[in-house]
């Protein structure tokens, strides 16, 4: 083998390998939004919760396999529905003797990784996106019919506007800019959450026929900060693998930019939520710090390369802020999420989208605000009419007295924590 020929191998294989194992850290993040979740939730409904994020990330890897990645990758389109090809469950991936053969000249226009580990990183990426829905909709939701909804989400759903973004459709064209999901996965997955939710309705006993709001406090602090850890780790993955490839030396200080700002991020935005905090409720609340820190992440997601550290810090930060504001506004219309997902994912992701001309010279607001508009129209109407649907033929929610016994029980036939679970 030539040199060249050793080069272009050596240089596929560390991008692969670098491909799967950021895949491999956004396959934990799934860890941490299971432990996020079961900390926020009350014990009764610890087992279901954990129920959910598993079987979804299952039916995710099964229905993206069958349908979704054809959907969000086709191999033609008109830039609004894709050709459709459904091809990949077959297997199959990039032929050794054609990809030594690109011109070693231009090898870096292009991004040369096996196709099987594109479809991995991807994967892990809509299972993200369903695992926000979890938490919104947790303590009062029929198990079996969050699954029937994780079916359409993951299968068609996510996919169709993923492709209008990233698979070479209409949104790309217009120079929308979502390095690697504000919009496509955090404010798509905020945006179907919201459309169960509304409805589902709020949990018994959250708002009071004066319209107070009543605290519904989680089970287990230790366990929500272990999944805020837990996805502040995952999200280098996130964000660092988006960039693909890191076999260069412009790549490699792309991705080390990356991860710098993406921890810079989180950081602003836990300091931004704690003091925001403190000074509207005299605490320093620990839940605000922990959306803090998710809100920070999901800002910087839209443009993780572009800022300076000390931007990024004030993009993380600002959405820290937001989160607070937005978290307590939600309430106010009686939108009931448990875990705060609509205003980490949603309110904030809409403001990573806006924040990207800031610090990205060829993005405009214009743009930016087409695919925050398209993005969350196209999932709110879609996942609403699957709701609605799965509403009148199973119902969504649970009985009065599945609800106040907890649906551990009711739905799981057992308890996360049998001798201590408080009713």
């Amino acid at each position: 083998m030539d040199v060249a020929n050793s080069i272009k191998d050596l240089s596929y294989a560390l991008d692969t390998f670098y491909f799967l194992m950021s895949g491999a850290l956004v396959m934990w993040m799934a860890a941490g939004f299971s432990m996020l979740e079961a900390g926020l939730v009350r014990a009764k409904n610890t087992a279901e919760i954990l129920t959910k994020n598993i079987a979804l990330f299952a039916i995710a890897c099964i229905m993206y396999m069958l349908m979704g990645y054809g959907i969000m990758y086709p191999s033609d389109g008109n830039g609004i529905f894709p050709t459709l090809d459904f091809s990949f469950m077959f297997g199959g991936d990039n032929d050794p003797a054609e990809v030594l053969a690109q011109d070693l000249g231009t090898w870096y226009d292009g991004s040369y990784y096996s196709g099987m580990s594109d479809f991995f990183f991807q994967v892990v990426f809509v299972a993200t996106a369903m695992s926000i829905v979890s938490g919104a909709v947790a303590e009062r939701m029929k198990l079996w019919s969050f699954l029937a909804f994780a079916v359409v989400m993951t299968g068609f759903i996510y996919p169709l506007q993923g492709y209008w973004k990233w698979g070479g459709g209409f949104l790309d064209g217009l120079g929308f800019n979502d390095f690697a999901g504000s919009g496509v996965v955090h404010l798509c997955g905020a945006s179907a959450a919201l459309a169960g939710v509304l409805l589902l309705g709020a949990r018994k006993g959250k708002y009071g026929p004066s319209g107070q709001v009543n605290a519904i406090p989680g089970a287990n602090m230790p366990l929500a900060t272990l999944g805020t850890f837990i996805l502040w780790l995952g999200w280098f993955g996130f964000n660092g693998g988006s960039e693909l490839i890191i076999s260069n030396v412009a790549e490699a200080n792309a991705v080390a930019a990356v991860f710098v700002n993406t921890n810079a991020a989180a950081a602003g935005g836990v300091i931004a939520a704690l003091i925001t905090a403190q000074l509207l409720f005299g605490k320093a609340d620990l839940t605000m710090a922990l959306n803090g820190a998710l809100a920070g992440l999901v800002a910087i997601t839209a443009e993780p390369l572009a800022p300076s550290p000390l931007w990024a810090t004030l993009v993380g930060g600002i959405g820290g802020v937001l989160v607070v504001f937005a978290i307590i506004t939600m309430d106010k219309l009686k939108v009931d999420d448990p875990v705060g997902a609509i205003s980490v994912h949603g309110i904030v992701g809409m403001w990573g989208l806006l924040a990207v001309p800031l610090s990205n010279g060829d993005a405009t607001f214009l743009a930016q605000i087409t695919g925050l508009v398209t993005i969350a129209a196209w999932t709110f109407t879609a996942s609403y009419a699957t709701w609605f649907v799965i509403k009148m033929i199973w119902g969504i929610r649970v009985s009065a007295e599945e609800e106040y016994e907890g649906v551990d029980v009711g739905e799981c036939g057992l308890e996360a924590y049998p001798e201590f679970t408080n009713k």
